[in-house]
């Protein structure tokens, strides 16, 4: 049975401070390490932006056929090729078909998102005694960065092999004022499909000032390629969730799971209690909240 895994291992911010670490082998650039034995990365044009900027289409392939697609612009993951339990071939996450549906709608499909992910109230904070203001593009909050974030510019890409499989570094430099936050910040995210079957993703930043730094990664998957995932079975290592006002920003709490439609700590349709009844539901039309992750 081939099962592909996402495994995220690092998400870290330096803020106002210089860091490095030295890169574990398969983030290192190609010319740095051996080839990889049966993983490959290509390198297409997949599109062009309104002021002419190609946009470049990487295909990672490891050892079990396993296939990803990822853009350099907004460093999108457009489709992952992997088998199901009888080794049949589709695509687990959901995306466009070319360039112009990623430049006309912001679903953030795959995309990697920042400066901040999620909301910030009202478009404001203060950092140092200093308030800052932001876009409100999903009013009367900011979110995902912005009007013009992380996902909607062209990332630099650099091709990884090494032993252990193939993958694709972007690397982007967000100035000091981008979308109204302070601070310089170098970003780096790589994407490594390892001949483990697993798609690695790491991310880092470190900015010359301190700001506000959020990064996530936005793909939406669909693991039978078709129709809906309320018949999807999710477990979450949660306990404890943050609830959400009407405009999906969290009220401070931290409430318990157990008697409540967000009670995943063992596995269940995420469409067995969706149609409940229920403020946060409703507020969050659907699911859309923060879970408190157990430590153990």
């Amino acid at each position: 049975l081939k099962l592909l895994r996402l495994v995220v291992i690092v998400g870290t911010a330096g803020l106002g401070l210089t860091a490095c670490r030295e890169a574990p082998d398969w983030v290192r650039p190609a010319s740095e390490t051996a080839n990889a034995k049966g993983a490959s990365v290509t390198e297409d044009e997949f599109g062009r932006l309104a002021n002419g900027a190609v946009v470049h289409v990487f295909k990672l392939t490891n050892t079990s056929g396993i296939e990803i697609r990822v853009l350099d612009y907004g460093g999108i993951v457009l489709s992952i090729m992997a088998p199901d339990r009888n080794g049949d071939f589709g695509d687990i996450v959901l995306g466009y078909d070319d360039l112009s549906g990623y430049l006309e709608e912001t679903p953030y499909f795959g995309a990697i998102v920042g400066r901040y992910a999620n909301r910030i109230a009202d478009g404001r904070f203060i950092l140092d005694e200093v308030e800052y203001e932001l876009a409100t593009n999903d009013d009367p909050n900011h979110l995902h960065g912005g009007v013009v974030g992380y996902d909607k510019v062209l990332w630099t890409g650099t091709v990884i092999e090494g032993s252990e499989g193939a993958g694709v570094t972007f690397s982007y430099v967000s100035p000091d004022g981008e979308e109204g936050y302070p601070g310089t910040v170098s970003v780096e995210f790589n994407y490594f499909l390892n001949n483990e079957d697993e798609l690695v993703i790491d991310y880092r930043a470190i900015s010359d000032a301190p700001t506000p730094v959020n990064l996530t990664h936005h793909s939406y998957f669909n693991l039978s390629t078709s129709g809906d995932i309320l018949g999807h079975e999710l477990m979450i290592n949660a306990h404890r969730f943050t609830p959400i006002d009407s405009t999906g920003i969290p009220t401070g709490e931290l409430v318990a799971v157990a008697g409540t439609p967000f009670d995943f700590t063992e596995p269940t349709a995420i469409g067995a209690r969706i149609d409940r009844e229920d403020k946060q539901l409703i507020n969050g039309i659907g699911y859309d909240h923060n879970f408190v992750l157990a430590r153990d």
